[in-house]
């Protein structure tokens, strides 16, 4: 088991010889592999059934996961914008793993994964891929989590501009599905933040639904000001994509929170709005995107991973935010070249996703790196 896995990519623009190209490039097909890994950028969407079913037919491999976005990625290069597949086959041990088809709706996660049984086994861990058009994704990744002997799944949710799609051993749609493991497979798994705080955290003492009213006893809009500065106060509208708030996460050290949305400001009440509910007791940070922080921390997200592998990876799956890849590191696969510097070749696929999971919880602007061992 310690053959690392085989993966390849192609940007031809006709689908089918972009998976021809695949196919070329993983061949020999070994006979062993058993599970394939596969992600689409959204303009291969609408034939996204055909590629998977000539997949099957040209490898032989029968159980495939992944999902479409309008960015994909493999080591040590992204594709965003353009035609592109990423394809990696893994080899697992029989009976370890079992690939399930999307659940839709909170009350029926138990009873659609079979009390989260792998052939008789229980589940340790699970690779998800979630659709944004459901509105229980948030609850659905706790559940699938709950269900885990670790409490841990990692995941993207689907990016497109077209139809937003996932492979669960055939194109689904509609929820939450991917692949469960049992305590065979060993992983290991990292997050990395993409902003930075400018700004002590503060406690809200008043808030509605998604909606903050005062934090620290003051105006939330004024503690807003107090932390962006001058510049930025003077025309909120300047700071939209730049700063963000982060809801702290109880338990957690100061490197791991949600980053949302500020969607709205009321100059009259003081009052900020930001694109999530504001849970009970909660603290919020407010961020700002920043090149050089995300880089940082993903350079120390990935030399903590490496000095704490106990093998070399045989395989990884990489799920970054749409508001990551170039646009915050600066060049072309500069975040993927990352990941190839300090780890090296390792056989790597994923995905750029409309918000990020790990553990079990929904992230945004983040990078979830997932290694098997």
């Amino acid at each position: 088991m310690s053959q690392p896995f085989a993966y390849a990519f192609s940007t031809l623009g006709q689908w089918s010889e972009a998976v021809q190209d695949c196919v070329q490039q993983l061949l020999p097909v070994r006979p062993t592999a058993n599970l394939g890994f596969v992600y689409v950028t959204d303009l291969y969407a609408n034939r996204l059934t055909e590629m998977l079913a000539q997949l099957r037919e040209q490898t032989g491999i029968s159980e495939w996961v992944g999902s479409v976005g309008i960015g994909v990625c493999a080591t040590g290069h992204e594709f965003l914008d353009e035609s592109a597949i990423v394809v990696m086959l893994g080899e697992f041990p029989v009976g370890s793993f079992r690939v399930f088809a999307p659940v839709t709706a909170v009350d029926q996660v138990v009873s659609s994964l079979d009390g989260f049984g792998v052939h008789g086994q229980p589940a340790h861990y699970a690779l998800v891929h979630g659709d944004a058009r459901n509105p229980e994704i948030p609850e659905l990744i706790q559940s699938v989590a709950a269900g885990m002997a670790t409490g841990f799944v990692t995941g993207g949710i689907s990016s497109s501009r077209f139809q937003s799609l996932q492979v669960a051993d055939e194109v689904v749609h509609g929820g939450l599905s991917g692949v469960m493991f049992t305590d065979a497979i060993t992983v290991m798994t990292r997050l990395s933040q993409g902003v930075t705080p400018i700004g002590p955290r503060h406690q809200v003492t008043a808030s509605h639904e998604n909606i903050l009213i005062s934090l620290d006893g003051r105006p939330a809009l004024d503690v807003l000001y107090e932390d962006i500065g001058e510049i930025l106060a003077r025309d909120l509208s300047k700071a939209a994509g730049y700063i963000f708030v982060a809801l702290s996460i109880p338990g957690c050290d100061s490197r791991d929170y949600l980053v949302r949305n500020l969607i709205g400001a009321d100059t009259a009440e003081r009052l900020v709005a930001i694109s999530d509910i504001v849970p009970p007791a909660a603290e919020v940070l407010f961020c700002r995107r920043d090149a050089g922080a995300a880089q940082t921390d993903m350079l120390t997200m990935l030399q903590d991973l490496q000095t704490s592998l106990p093998a070399t990876p045989r395989g990884a799956v990489y799920y970054s935010c749409l508001g990551r890849g170039e646009s915050l590191f600066g060049a072309k696969s500069a975040e993927l070249e990352l990941i190839q510097q300090v780890l090296g070749d390792v056989p790597l696929v994923g995905f750029f996703a409309n918000g990020e999971i790990s553990h079990d919880r929904l992230y945004g602007y983040t990078g979830v790196l997932t290694l098997f061992i």
